[in-house]
């Protein structure tokens, strides 16, 4: 991966097999600018081809916020063609976090808002510390939700509280967020990161294909009726059982040890 970004952290672990994409604009508690956006979707787009790549870990650097959102300061004056071109940026940024082919976690330390609340519903799960805050306040602002929260929030927490927390704009504090299925994991401040690296270790560990084809499974058969997303799961099943490390899986636990995949 590439350490040419203007706004992200982007590291790799020795065998690159962990890749963290860390916000980094602390002074403006990691709000989206247009070289966020910019720098996302080349990230992102960088991941998509990256063999080596099993599991990202999707962060904010300092303690205050994932991410605040689009940055209202920059935005100030824009007009509408500027506007609209900037958001066509943070939309594909968006969609490439989305359809990412390893799962993405993301580690929540602080505020994540607007636009930042929606990038942690965009990844696969999310991994909280008690100092996290959920919002999407766009209405209160006369704007809208714009990169998935309408549709994604629904699907993870239900309509009626999906629609609360966007129709009114509340702040939902880490507890209730835990509480409501939004996060997986809560965690004392600080940890957040720990704690998403700890279970990116442990999905590093197994079959790359296979966890890529379950990714995939499971989002294809949820937008889907049950039948289609049988078939579906069969197909990406099927992609497993002609590769090196389904031979390698049995072979290992036959004989006893760890399995040592290499993605193909």
């Amino acid at each position: 991966m590439s350490s040419s970004y203007k706004t992200l952290n982007v590291t790799a672990g020795p065998d690159g097999h962990i890749v963290t994409v860390e916000f980094n604009r602390p002074e403006a508690l990691n709000a989206m600018n247009t070289a966020m956006g910019e720098d996302l979707l080349r990230c992102f787009d960088a991941l998509q081809w990256d063999k080596a790549a099993r599991v990202v870990v999707l962060t904010g650097s300092g303690t205050k916020a994932f991410c605040v959102g689009g940055d209202l300061k920059e935005r100030q004056g824009m007009t509408d063609e500027v506007w609209r071109a900037q958001h066509v940026i943070f939309e594909a940024g968006a969609a490439r976090v989305l359809h990412c082919p390893v799962p993405v976690i993301a580690a929540v330390e602080g505020f994540a808002m607007g636009g930042g609340c929606e990038l942690a519903v965009l990844s696969d799960f999310i991994v909280a510390s008690e100092t996290a805050v959920f919002a999407v306040p766009e209405v209160t602002l006369g704007i809208f939700p714009g990169i998935g929260g309408t549709q994604l929030l629904p699907r993870i927490i239900g309509g009626p509280l999906a629609k609360e927390m966007i129709f009114t704009g509340r702040r939902v504090p880490a507890a209730e967020a835990k509480a409501i299925g939004l996060v997986n994991h809560l965690v004392p401040a600080g940890q957040a990161c720990a704690k998403a690296l700890e279970i990116a270790a442990a999905i590093a560990a197994n079959g790359p294909v296979a966890v890529r084809q379950a990714k995939k499974a499971i989002n294809w058969g949820s937008e889907t009726d049950l039948e289609t997303g049988m078939a579906l799961a069969i197909e990406a099943y099927n992609v497993t059982v002609t590769t090196e490390d389904r031979l390698e899986g049995v072979r290992a636990f036959n004989e006893k040890r760890n399995p040592r995949f290499q993605g193909k």
